[in-house]
């Protein structure tokens, strides 16, 4: 089947991004290896496609293969000229207004990150204030952080590929927390990350809460598989998944982990082993494992991994509550009351959370290579916080090989990734992958999922 597209030239609304330089313009035109244009052409693609029900990046730029996005520069500013794009992003060919607000927020952190980070000497990425402080300026660049604001915001996460159930539930979650006035902020996609989103609109609507935060946090590797969903209202592009997730915790004044599968588990792995470090024992951080009746036993699976790989002390970070949309948002609204308690006690900033110690070895970029994957240390001889980066990065691999576009096609030119490690940490870890595959949890519903990697005792 042909897929219908379209040509168009568009501008972004007033006040939506700065007139950019003609060096910047060069470097989006530059359509090398070495220039922006193949990342900032890829994430484009992948919000025109939004509301696609496609996960994998790899086929989505082969769907679309003649798609071209060109930055024209004018003496009153900047267009963008788009060539074969996918014709579901406009109504009667005008763009909707909510794609293109996140066309150009693509545009906005793609020069950002390339001349204020990586090029500007005052950012040191090789210490690990270094690389906090670059995410807290791609943050308030993005202009979605909220000073003003006693502490709110919930990030939910949770898997794109959940049965019908699940997203009602995280609806419900959503609408919850909406009437108690809390904004989201999740992975941008669909999913449990569009369902709290969706149901905290109505929730607001009742309130008559006129300005909700709807914040979806990104990367270029992932969002061709997780397009951004239409309610999104402030989207943000981080450069790689570690800054993404540490936008996440950051920002973030709670969690609430809906059913997923690899990512989930990886996002799961790295808040506790956030939390599990010595220097944030004291600090309050709401995190709270919620689903419908037929969710018990993911949950039961994730707390089975958890007690076996990080111990009990992991365990008391977290709750699970089962079918109780209401008692989750009150335990997170009673968690984020003490949060604010801390914060200010300390005097920390409420709109981005400095006195959080994240170690470096979760934000170092791990690429999933099959010779990383293969070499990971997944024994526990180590301090618990590591083993859970190590254990964080598995996941973040297999990610990688089910849906990028790299990973997807380092799979398919290596074989598997295999993973390797003690046999009571792999005997765990066979059972937890099994479980997502079994639950249908790696890919949409309707496709046969392929593993991409094979564990090693």
């Amino acid at each position: 089947m042909k897929n219908e597209v379209i040509d168009a030239v568009i501008s972004p609304e007033e006040g939506r991004l700065e007139i950019l330089s003609k060096a910047e313009v060069s470097k989006l035109l530059d359509t090398s290896q070495g220039g922006l244009y193949k990342v900032f052409r890829n994430c484009a693609l992948a919000v025109l496609n939004c509301g696609s029900s496609m996960d994998d990046g790899k086929e989505l730029l082969e769907r679309y293969p003649s798609f071209a996005i060109r930055v024209v520069q004018e003496q009153r500013g900047i267009k963008l000229e788009l060539k074969s794009a996918p014709a579901h992003a406009f109504v009667d060919g005008r763009m909707i207004k909510g794609i293109k607000e996140h066309l150009f927020a693509v545009l906005r952190d793609i020069i950002y990150v390339s001349d204020e980070i990586y090029k500007n000497s005052l950012f040191n990425l090789e210490t690990s204030r270094g690389i906090s402080d670059a995410v807290f300026h791609i943050l308030r660049n993005a202009n979605i952080l909220r000073p003003m604001h006693n502490p709110n915001l919930v990030v939910c996460w949770g898997g794109h590929s959940i049965s019908r159930k699940e997203y009602d539930y995280t609806k419900q979650v959503g609408h919850e927390l909406g009437l108690r006035g809390f904004d989201i902020c999740t992975g941008c996609g669909p999913g449990a990350m569009k369902g709290p989103m969706k149901g905290a609109t109505i929730g607001h609507a009742k309130q008559r809460i006129k300005h909700g935060q709807y914040l979806g946090i990104t990367e270029p590797g992932i969002i061709a598989a997780e397009s951004p969903n239409p309610i999104v209202n402030d989207l943000v592009i981080l450069p790689d998944i570690e800054k993404r997730l540490e936008a996440f915790v950051r920002t973030g004044h709670g969690i609430v982990v809906f059913p997923g599968g690899a990512g989930t588990a990886e996002e799961i792995l790295y808040i506790l082993g956030i939390l599990l470090h010595p220097d944030n024992e004291a600090m309050p951080f709401p995190l709270i494992f919620s689903g419908p009746d037929s969710a018990g036993e993911y949950f039961e699976q994730i707390d089975k991994f958890i007690a076996g790989t990080l111990g009990p002390k992991a365990r008391q970070r977290y709750r699970i509550i089962i079918d109780d949309p209401r008692q989750t948002a009150i335990e997170m609204e009673a968690g984020i009351h003490e949060v604010r308690a801390f914060r200010k006690s300390t005097g920390d900033a409420y709109y981005f959370n400095w006195l959080l110690q994240i170690d470096k070895v979760f934000q170092t970029p791990f690429v999933p290579t099959h010779e990383n994957m293969k070499n990971l240390a997944l024994h526990k001889n180590q301090e618990t916080h590591v083993l859970a980066a190590n254990l964080r990065r598995v996941f973040s691999g297999i990610v990688a090989g089910n849906v990028k576009d790299e990973g997807i096609r380092a799979v398919e030119q290596h074989g598997h990734f295999e993973i390797r490690g003690d046999a009571a940490i792999m005997e765990l870890m066979d059972s937890l992958l099994a479980s997502f595959v079994q639950q249908h949890r790696m890919k949409l519903p309707g496709k046969k999922y392929m593993p991409c990697y094979r564990i090693i005792q």
